[in-house]
């Protein structure tokens, strides 16, 4: 006889890990109760976790409303700031007109500071040169101091040959000065120690010194101002500063600005 064959039989599905049913049926919980009692700790501690998620939900719900409040609140303040700004006049607020000046306002700064540069330069220049012609007008008075003592030894040789010769010595009666003349001297006496522009290279410039020297000697005040000394048309202030300037280097002339105010007072050849 043939062996009988074993019928075939659907095996039997696993149980899930977390069933209820194998939670009754598993021998790790050997205290488990039987029957429905395995409920009571598992329907506690949904309770529990369901509480907790309400909880939290609620939480959510308060998150949610605060929020709305703040987002209302925001835009309305948002909206009263645009029609504000919509309905209000703002007149110190600049425009394309005010960047416009403020640009051509640095360009006619930096103009000022280097015309006062070019000015300033200038100026120096105009130092050095005075003092050159200073220095090339003391040479000329040594030159001519020479030249005078020059004269004066031949003229002392001539009369001790008078002398020698037994030629009786005639008497020359010298003629007096005038107050003008004695002036136009004293003036010359002066010019003559300044640069060579004011000695009569320049007509003008020698009338305009002569003016000035004449104003600062027979002042009956210590000190001028600049301004006392200016005769329009011909001496203009311009002028009036140059032959100062020149004055002042070859030491003829005291600038005093203690006072506060710049005044010129008369010193004479040193």
């Amino acid at each position: 006889m043939p062996p009988a064959q074993t019928p075939h039989r659907t095996p039997l599905r696993r149980v899930s890990q977390g069933s209820l049913f194998r939670l009754s049926r598993s021998g790790a919980y050997p205290d488990a109760p039987h029957g429905l009692g395995f409920l009571e700790p598992a329907m506690a501690e949904l309770l529990d976790e369901t509480d907790a998620l309400q909880t939290n939900i609620a939480g959510m719900k308060n998150l949610s409303d605060s929020l709305a409040t703040f987002n209302e609140s925001f835009a309305s303040w948002l909206y009263i700031m645009n029609m504000n700004a919509l309905t209000t006049d703002w007149p110190q607020a600049p425009t394309p007109l005010s960047f416009q000046r403020a640009k051509q306002r640095a360009e006619e700064d930096a103009q000022t500071a280097l015309e006062a540069l070019q000015t300033k330069n200038d100026a120096k220049a105009r130092e050095i040169e005075i003092a050159a012609a200073v220095g090339a007008a003391d040479k000329t008075t040594a030159t001519d101091a020479d030249t005078t003592y020059a004269a004066n030894v031949t003229t002392a040789t001539g009369v001790s040959s008078n002398k020698s010769t037994g030629l009786p010595k005639k008497k020359v009666a010298k003629a007096k000065l005038t107050a003008k003349e004695k002036k136009e001297r004293s003036i010359e006496k002066i010019v003559t120690c300044l640069p060579l522009e004011f000695r009569g290279s320049d007509p003008g410039l020698r009338r305009n010194m002569e003016m000035v020297i004449e104003g600062l000697m027979y002042s009956t005040v210590p000190g001028l101002k600049l301004t006392d000394l200016i005769t329009p048309p011909d001496l203009n202030q311009a002028r009036v500063n140059k032959c100062l300037i020149a004055l002042v280097n070859r030491k003829v002339v005291q600038k005093d600005n203690s006072t506060g105010t710049v005044l010129y007072r008369w010193k004479g050849i040193p």
